[in-house]
């Protein structure tokens, strides 16, 4: 189980000794020093966000304008649920009973099971199974079923949901069947998702997401495919998808923005960027070094330097000098984007790239310049930062586990 491999018995061991922070390169001491705050932070966030019953809000909405003003939760969200229950399983059993009333993570990652297959939602489907292997040693069996047959029968395939898949069946294939989610799976993800620049597509196939965005590929439909191929190179030897996801990372860490952002949306087809705005506080945080991290403990290229970049923008960037970290109010704040009407730069760069690769109307930055701060949180971005930054060895521990099926 996952609290074996961490050392939950000894919490200052689970704080300080087992974790990615520690790792990383003495040059990139903001980045060391900064990380244990943040982490922190993530920790008591996470302690205010938590509902009755092992669930957790959509959102910690800004009640004002200032830091401090305070936050309220708004809605209800499976699969930040679950990815709470996979950042906590990375710190100490007395930190995780702190913030889920006396349970643990792994109490939280069962507690999902049901739920994701009543939902019938893909991707929770396969966070749910990803989390009940990894950190609680569960095989979900029902929910790799759903999997299998989506994999198999829909019509259109997210990427996203797609990689996650990857993920869990990699996580959970020493405790039950999860080879034909592992086949199908990889198989969407190396030869219709990924394009000829190495950036993942928002869907398979692309015509699904329509004309004006077929060529489109978010942030997040290149991280998580950089992970699960990652893992299933360092698992099976398989240098084709490691190479797969060492193209990825390498394009995204070429359109790195001057001052660390990871950028929004990429034009799949020549690798280059959409539309950059808005950046988002997790990809910074939590995202692109969760990615980037587990393909450096694959055996790919070390972009360490770039995360440490990356994350140096919370706290430094030119959009404007407002805070993004919030300790009085236990969050990060969640983005900075354009001061337009919602969505609108956006959808007209895609329609422009659409037109012609590259086509950017002028004058776009300087109408709707990328000054507002997004004053919500939502509880993945805790938890990815969690699991980024604490699961060091969860990669070398995957190879350990015996497949029996």
């Amino acid at each position: 189980m996952l609290q074996d491999l961490i050392g939950h018995s000894n919490d200052n061991i689970a704080r300080r000794g087992f974790d990615r922070i520690e790792a990383l390169d003495p040059k990139l001491a903001s980045a060391r020093e900064r990380l244990p705050e943040l982490c922190d932070l993530a920790v008591n966030g996470l302690r205010r966000m938590a509902l009755p019953d092992l669930h957790f809000p959509h959102t910690m909405r800004g009640v004002g304008s200032r830091n401090g003003s305070g936050v309220i939760p708004e809605g209800d969200n499976l699969r930040y649920t679950i990815n709470v229950a996979q950042g906590l399983a990375w710190t100490s059993e007395t930190e995780q009973r702190s913030v889920l009333g006396g349970k643990t993570a792994v109490d939280l990652a069962l507690s999902c099971i049901q739920r994701a297959a009543k939902s019938g939602e893909p991707g929770a489907i396969a966070l749910a199974a990803w989390a009940a292997a990894e950190t609680a040693g569960v095989f979900a069996g029902d929910l790799f079923r759903l999997l299998e047959t989506s994999l198999s029968h829909d019509k259109s395939i997210q990427t996203v949901s797609c990689a996650w898949a990857l993920t869990a069946a990699l996580a959970a294939r020493h405790l039950g069947p999860t080879a034909e989610v592992q086949r199908l799976a990889s198989r969407i993800l190396l030869l219709h998702a990924q394009s000829d620049s190495g950036l993942f597509r928002h869907f398979t196939p692309a015509s699904a997401a329509g004309f004006a965005r077929g060529h489109v590929g978010c942030f997040a439909d290149q991280v998580y495919p950089i992970q699960a191929l990652a893992r299933l190179g360092y698992m099976d030897g398989d240098r084709v998808a490691l190479r797969a996801a060492e193209a990825c990372a390498a394009r995204i860490v070429a359109l790195q923005g001057e001052a660390g952002q990871w950028w929004w949306h990429y034009d799949t087809r020549d690798g280059s960027v959409v539309e950059g705005y808005p950046v988002y506080s997790v990809h910074q945080h939590a995202m692109a070094p969760m990615a980037l991290l587990d393909l450096y403990e694959a055996g790919g290229v070390d972009h360490r330097a770039a995360l440490a970049k990356g994350l140096a923008w919370l706290d430094r960037r030119p959009e404007n000098d407002e805070p993004m970290v919030s300790p009085e109010d236990g969050v990060i704040w969640r983005k900075i984007g354009r001061a337009e009407p919602p969505k609108l730069v956006r959808s007209v760069a895609a329609v422009t790239t659409a037109l012609s690769t590259g086509w950017h109307l002028p004058g776009l930055d300087m109408a709707f310049p990328p000054v507002k701060v997004d004053r919500e949180c939502r509880p993945y971005e805790f938890g990815w930062m969690l699991y980024a930054w604490r699961s060091r060895g969860v990669v070398h521990a995957l190879r350990n586990q015996p497949r029996r099926y």
